[in-house]
This record gives structure tokens, C-alpha cells and sequence, in this order.
């Protein structure tokens, strides 16, 4: 089991990424896009595994097992060689991708449910209702007081919803000025999203209290990546931003780009991210420099892996590109015919990829 202790908190063990696990949306809390994997492509299909509709919701990966949700109402638990082992009825639609944690697998539907599910047997543990629908992945931080995991989602009645991780209580809410469509990234005891409102989102993991509320102009469709105090995003518009999280102010920004609906991936003194206008991009992650872009033929609302020297970016095109880090150069391409909007996860030893075709697409490294 890939497992490991969270320091100073003994007895509470969670699932993070590894070379054998990518246990959430983007890898981390920090929602960086980083698996730390070394890969060498070309790669191979190495099977499918068809659901009974379009597959908007991205894949996670742990303890041999892949996890995803579709938009025919399930959430699939299948193998590493493609069979299935359990799926759970949800009711309506799962664009949200999976969290695993603690044994435990947490996604929301499009009805507004956060459902809690056993990771082994699928079997309901809890479940807990917003008033709006769900289409960001869940996330987790530490409750301060009971020193156990929170769960945190955001939601469109407006709310990021904090609740217990064990039992799906409500910890606290915290309202927005419109529709909450991405993930929310944990940078310490700090919550950091943006909203359809146009602000970019500085919330207590503690209490839920604001403690910055920085106007974009425009909605911020797609989560944020957090390093060290640095977030990065992009907006509707065609900007991208790097934000100082504890100056509060933007450090760089560039325009040009297209609508930003793809999250970025950051790391190796990058960023990368795609646009729907067609393009992936590459910045310098300490200017802002535009080192490379790449030009696929369909909207990039995938968002990129970074993986060791290579980036992983699907597109609505019906590709999936292996690109090098450092010059965007194209290594390997693999056409699926069907337009993919989901996140790839990325381990050592598999690429794994949902397709609106209603399939999930498993490549071999």
C-alpha cells in the first residue's frame, strides 16, 4: 500500500503521490501537476475500458487501482489491467475528478453531492449536499483542533464547503459572488481559489475567514497552482499570473492567450498550461517569460503533467502529446479520435486518460 506519514501528526497516515500513485486532481494539495516519475516515451495502449458515457471527470491512481468518474452517473474503481472491480451509483453525472485519501475515495456529482466512498469495496461511507453542482475536484487539509483530515469543495451555490473527512459534518462555508468551477489549492493553513466572480480567493483552512480577496476582472475558471508562496493562474481573458500569497500582489503577468479553462502544471522553474486557443503554454515561473508554446488543433482544457523531462497535455483535438520540458518539442502523439477534456495521471508505470467517447485509456511507459 502506497502510504506515508504526514510528519508530526502520529496515527494519521494518507495516500500521496509517488512513483506508484497520483492520488488526486493535480498530484498534491498544492495542485502543482508534478508526478515524480521519470518516463521515456514512446509509449503503448495497453487497453480501454468503456463506460456508458462521456468521461469528463479526470483519473487518479493508488494501491493498483484507478479511480474515475463518468457522466452515465458512476464512479468506477477498475484495475491496473482494465477490469472493473466495483462502480457506484451516484444519480446524476461525475465530471469531478477524484480524491483518495485514508482509504477513502471523495468525489461530487453534478446534483451538488460530495459522496464518501470505500476505496476497496465502493460501498457509501457518507454523503453531504450543497446547493449547486459539484465540477471541482475535492481536497484536504488538517482540522487545527482535532489534528484529523478536512475535506474541502467548492461548489456552484457560491460556497467553499469544509466538512470532516470521517464523518461529512460541516466544518464551516465560506460564500463567493458566484459560481466555484475549479479545485481549491492548500498552500499551509491557507485555501487559494478563484470563482466566476473574478477574484482570486484567500481563505483560513482553520475557520474559513477571508483573508484576501484580489479583484482578476474576469472569471477564473480553472484551479491554481501553489509553490512555495507563489500562485500561479490563469483567468477567461488570456491572462496568466503569478500571485505572491504573502505580499498579496501579482508578481507577473502575461497576455495573448486564450480562455484559460486548463489548471497549469508547475516545476523545473516552469509553468505550463493550455488555452482554448489551441495552444500549450510554457513560462518562465520567475519572470514570466514565454520560453515555448506548442500548437495542437483542438482547445486545450486538459490540464498538463509535468513528468520528470517530459509534459503529458490531452486536447480536444483527440490527442494526447508527450512534449520536452525544456524546448516544447513533440516526442510522441498518440490520436484517440475522441476530444479529451480530462486531466491525465501519470505514474511510472502508466498513462491513464478518460475520452469523451466514454472510455478510459490506459498507455504503458
Amino acid at each position: 500500500m502506497l502510504l506515508t506519514c504526514i510528519p508530526g501528526l502520529a496515527g494519521l497516515r494518507a495516500q500521496v503521490k509517488s512513483a506508484g500513485c497520483w492520488p488526486s486532481f493535480r498530484g498534491d494539495a498544492q495542485l502543482t501537476g508534478n508526478a515524480p516519475v521519470v518516463i521515456k516515451p514512446p509509449f503503448r495502449l495497453l487497453w480501454t475500458f468503456k463506460t456508458g458515457d462521456a468521461i469528463k471527470s479526470s483519473a487518479v491512481i493508488c494501491d493498483g487501482t484507478i479511480y474515475t468518474g463518468s457522466n452515465d452517473g458512476f464512479i468506477y474503481a477498475i484495475s491496473t489491467t482494465g477490469t472493473l472491480k466495483w462502480k457506484f451509483n451516484t444519480g446524476t453525472a461525475v465530471e469531478a475528478p477524484p480524491l483518495i485519501l485514508n482509504n477513502t475515495v471523495y468525489a461530487g456529482s453534478t446534483e451538488g453531492i460530495l459522496f464518501a466512498l470505500d476505496a476497496a469495496k465502493g460501498t457509501l461511507r457518507w454523503k453531504y449536499a450543497t446547493d449547486g453542482q459539484i465540477l471541482g475536484s475535492a481536497n484536504w487539509t488538517l482540522n487545527p483542533k482535532t489534528k484529523q483530515p478536512s475535506i474541502l469543495v467548492g461548489s456552484y451555490d457560491f460556497k467553499l464547503h469544509c466538512v470532516d473527512a470521517a464523518s461529512g459534518k460541516a466544518l464551516w462555508k465560506y460564500e463567493s459572488e458566484n459560481f466555484i468551477n475549479g479545485s481549491t489549492a492548500i498552500g499551509g493553513k491557507l485555501a487559494v481559489f478563484g470563482g466566476c466572480d473574478g477574484f482570486l480567493h484567500l481563505v483560513s483552512t482553520n475557520d474559513g475567514k477571508a483573508t484576501g480577496k484580489i479583484d482578476i476582472g474576469t472569471y477564473i475558471p480553472a484551479s491554481a497552482a501553489i509553490l512555495g508562496d507563489k500562485a500561479f493562474f490563469g483567468n477567461y481573458d488570456g491572462k496568466f499570473y503569478c500571485f505572491d500569497l504573502h505580499k498579496k500582489k501579482i508578481v507577473w503577468e502575461t497576455e495573448g492567450g486564450g480562455p484559460f479553462l486548463a489548471s497549469p502544471a508547475v516545476g523545473s522553474g516552469k509553468v505550463i498550461t493550455g488555452s482554448q486557443n489551441h495552444y500549450i503554454y510554457c513560462y518562465d515561473a520567475t519572470s514570466g517569460k514565454l520560453v515555448w508554446k506548442f500548437k495542437t488543433l483542438g482547445k486545450v482544457d486538459a490540464s498538463p503533467v509535468i513528468a520528470g523531462n517530459f509534459v503529458i497535455a490531452a486536447s480536444g483535438d483527440g490527442r494526447i502529446h508527450a512534449l520536452q520540458i525544456d524546448t516544447g518539442i513533440e516526442s510522441w502523439e498518440y490520436e484517440i479520435g475522441s476530444a479529451i477534456f480530462s486531466t491525465p495521471a501519470v505514474t511510472a508505470k502508466m498513462i491513464v486518460v478518460g475520452a469523451q467517447d466514454g472510455k478510459v485509456y490506459c498507455f504503458g511507459l
